[in-house]
């Protein structure tokens, strides 16, 4: 029972999702000693729903992966494994005996009657009741610790990670960039620069979506109105996007989306594919709206402040030039349609 408590406060003194699943390992090692653990992430998108494994334990020891950046390195379509797709179908505990004589047991996680992490453990000996009890008591445990993680980082609103999520996602970007970038230069590689158009590179990119004339909506309809119409949007973008792109309410009618590495090309097609999603949708009361977007890709060197000065930029041409377009900032600058210092933001009206 000491051992269980100590592991439990451990557990709840993390407040980084990584650090979290780090701790949840510890202690399934410690209390129940599987042969393997895998602790899943659940991505569900439109046509299929796809499992990151984060953390865990196997023949080559631990392992630990950022939780919050998924590598789709070591993600698979959840169908691939019969008995983590049985999980997610049944959300109840599944198991299945092995020709070796160990028995493999899959816990869901569940949030809203969804499972949105999935625990996988392979046993050599069965569980006594009280184990049981305690391994379900500790998943329990480890699934509303994360609920409340979700409540402090989500937007109350529309569900989409917060301004403050934003901050932190970014900071981890910009350090993988700056690392990636360490390992290009030592392995020959050219590094990027700024005003590189990066149309053949594979980078993170940083879009800004703002809805256009939205204070009409609230004027004309009421905020409650204008609160449907956002929470509507919010709902479209998880759906337009990949599962891995990470997305924020940024504040008011804005929206920020963090694309995986990509080139250039699938970036801007991701994001009209957004858009054109938002104008084909029939917001209650409103009728239609529209979105404009404005993007530029991380580079190594960037500060939070320079990458989200440039996609602001793209994002006041998008306004100029007439509003529900997506306007990449490299490509406007080698395009000279763009200077960065030469932006009359005061002239722009963005509602």
């Amino acid at each position: 029972m000491l051992d269980l408590i100590s592991h439990v406060v451990k557990i709840s003194s993390r407040l980084d999702r990584t650090e979290i699943n780090s701790a949840m390992v510890d202690a399934l090692l410690d209390l129940f000693h599987p042969q393997c653990i895998n602790i899943y992430r659940c991505y569900t998108g439109k046509k299929k729903t796809v499992v990151f494994a984060c953390a865990g334990f196997g023949p080559q020891g631990q392992f630990l992966r950022n939780a919050y950046l998924p590598d789709r390195r070591y993600c698979l379509p959840i169908e691939r494994d019969p008995l983590l797709n049985r999980c997610r179908k049944e959300k109840s505990a599944v198991l299945d005996f092995m020709e070796d004589g160990s028995h493999r047991v899959v816990f869901p996680v569940n949030r809203l009657n969804e499972p949105v992490y999935l625990i996988d453990l392979s046993l050599s000996d069965e569980f006594s009741a009280n184990q049981r009890v305690t391994l379900m008591g500790l998943i329990e445990y480890f699934g509303n610790h994360l609920a409340l993680l979700d409540y402090g980082e989500g937007d109350t609103l529309t569900g989409l990670a917060s301004r403050k999520t934003f901050d932190k996602h970014l900071f981890e970007l910009l350090g993988k960039a700056a690392s990636d970038d360490l390992v290009g230069s030592l392995n020959g590689s050219p590094q990027r620069r700024q005003g590189d158009t990066g149309a053949a590179a594979s980078n993170h990119w940083l879009a800004i979506c703002d809805i256009d004339h939205f204070k009409q909506v609230n004027d004309n309809f009421g905020h409650l109105i204008g609160d449907e119409v956002l929470i509507m949007l919010a709902q479209v973008m998880r759906h337009s996007f990949r599962f891995d792109d990470q997305l924020f309410r940024f504040g008011g009618e804005e929206f920020v989306a963090l694309l995986q590495p990509t080139d250039q090309a699938s970036a801007i097609a991701t994001l009209e594919r957004f858009r054109t999603d938002v104008e084909k949708t029939v917001f209650s009361r409103v009728g239609h709206v529209t979105i404009s977007i404005g993007l530029s890709c991380l580079l190594p060197s960037d500060t939070p402040t320079d990458a989200i000065d440039r996609a602001d930029e793209a994002l006041y041409y998008a306004k100029r030039q007439g509003r529900n377009r997506v306007d990449c900032y490299e490509t406007l600058v080698a395009n000279q349609q763009l200077a960065a210092k030469e932006i009359a933001k005061g002239e722009v009206e963005l509602f």
